[in-house]
């Protein structure tokens, strides 16, 4: 999509709702990170979930007004988080059900493939220019192209499926009030992102498809880019929602003492 091409009304309201999306999920997360109330660690994870997802979501309205292509540049530049999202919302669930948890050096697995994704876009964002061409998405690059995107998308419905299992496991003990609202909340959120993600991944393999096998590259058709990058805003908004509930509302749904 080139950046002097001329643009109707409806491509700056979608820059726009991109955008606030973006500055709604960076405020909101930042917050979480002053959160007194609930488990810390837990608000940790939610916070950095929010600010990754944001951070992603900047990453694709770049693509969209094609920023890269006049500033090559600034390719590659370290803030595309795929692979972090589903590892950080499975913490935040599994902390804010077990308090007590505590984690092991087991659980150094699950950020292994977000730490490595953040190392890739670093090494080839510090390359010299002529050296960036090469580095672009690729089918059997695990953090940026093909055999990312499946990735992507597998992790995210598994480490749905298995919050989702702690949420049952802990509804089927006995709760007192505050601990079953956080446990409905937590269903709530968990199956509004399973619907959402669901339309997202619908995007994403189409263009994975297209992209990889009919070499047709359905980014840069504007109407197909701009519902994609709507996609995945929606569930930046739904995040965003939730963590504004908690965030403010916590002492009322939850029971928590807090000053937010």
């Amino acid at each position: 999509m080139s950046w002097d091409a001329p643009h109707s009304l409806l491509y700056y309201l979608l820059l726009l709702m991109l955008g606030s999306g973006v500055l709604a999920s960076m405020g909101i997360g930042s917050l979480f990170f002053l959160k007194r109330s609930g488990v810390k660690r837990a608000n940790f994870f939610y916070g950095l979930l929010l600010i990754c997802i944001g951070g992603t979501l900047l990453h694709n309205i770049i693509y969209v007004v094609g920023f890269y292509d006049r500033f090559p540049s600034w390719k590659f530049f370290p803030i595309y988080f795929t692979l972090s999202i589903p590892t950080l919302l499975f913490f935040y669930v599994n902390l804010s059900l077990y308090p007590a948890y505590r984690l092991r050096v087991s659980d150094i697995k699950h950020f292994f493939l977000p730490l490595a994704q953040w190392l890739f876009f670093w090494s080839v964002f510090l390359r010299p220019l002529n050296d960036k061409v090469d580095a672009g998405r690729y089918f059997y690059n695990p953090f940026y192209g093909g055999l990312e995107q499946a990735i992507y998308l597998s992790s995210f419905f598994a480490y749905l499926y298995f919050s989702y299992r702690y949420v049952y496991h802990r509804r089927s003990g006995r709760l007192s009030i505050k601990e079953g609202r956080k446990v409905w909340y937590l269903s709530k959120l968990l199956k509004g992102l399973l619907i959402l993600f669901g339309i997202h991944a619908a995007f994403v393999l189409t263009d994975f498809f297209c992209y990889e096998f009919l070499y047709i590259n359905l980014r840069s058709v504007r109407v197909y880019a701009g519902l994609g990058a709507l996609s995945f805003a929606a569930l930046v908004y739904f995040l965003c929602i939730y963590g504004f509930q908690v965030l403010f509302w916590g002492r009322r749904l939850f029971g928590n003492q807090s000053k937010w």
